[in-house]
């Protein structure tokens, strides 16, 4: 299978990014807003939480993992099957912390960045994203996601407080009759889109219902 060119999305009408935000890899960049179809599923011993489409519905992301795996360690697949990045919770963290490292790695030297709630306690959702060459002691974070994942409804800014994606939900008669729980994440222009799937991913881990510290 081969790799799948997203399709061009509603989107904002934004000015892109001077700079292109390159995460994971340039190939995940898009000079138009993208726009992807999250559909959760139920968990299964050796799948993940959800599919990631276009508005075609072609398959663009899947994530693989398992329900008792050491440090509930999850992997982002593109649509040919390739790992992309992998994710593994550090356990006995106050802040629900996730480690992200590059394809299907948990070496340290391939770690690409880190997502944490920003404060233990939250009425509404609250990360903070450190990329792996951040030097601030965590005092400084480099992107930051804030809203209300229960509505779907989230907005992920850079360090500068510009928004590089949005996610919202999706209603329509398919994800009704079926019932499955959909949305959709805005990607803008000139923005790594499968960083920020990544982060979808994290945002949807931390927002599991878990007993225990994590």
């Amino acid at each position: 299978m081969a790799y799948v060119v997203p399709m061009p999305g509603a989107g904002p009408s934004v000015l892109p990014r001077q700079t292109p935000l390159t995460v994971i890899s340039p190939q995940f960049l898009a000079t138009y807003p993208v726009d992807l179809i999250i559909t959760e599923k139920m968990m299964t011993i050796k799948e993940g939480a959800f599919t990631v489409s276009d508005v075609n519905g072609n398959l663009m992301f899947q994530i693989k993992g398992s329900l008792f795996s050491l440090h509930d360690r999850r992997t982002l697949l593109d649509g040919a099957g390739t790992p992309i990045v992998s994710f593994r919770q550090k356990i006995m963290t106050t802040h629900r912390r996730w480690n992200v490292f590059r394809g299907d790695s948990s070496d340290a030297k391939n770690l690409l960045f880190t997502v944490k709630k920003s404060s233990l306690f939250q009425m509404k959702t609250e990360l903070d994203v450190f990329l792996a060459g951040n030097t601030s002691n965590e005092k400084a974070f480099d992107f930051k996601i804030k809203g209300s994942w229960g509505e779907r409804s989230c907005t992920i800014y850079d360090r500068n407080n510009t928004i590089i994606a949005q996610m919202h939900k999706k209603h329509d008669l398919k994800s009704m009759f079926f019932g499955r729980d959909a949305f959709s994440v805005t990607v803008y222009p000139h923005v790594d889109y499968a960083f920020v799937v990544a982060i979808v991913v994290v945002l949807h881990e931390i927002n599991m219902d878990r007993s225990g510290l994590d």
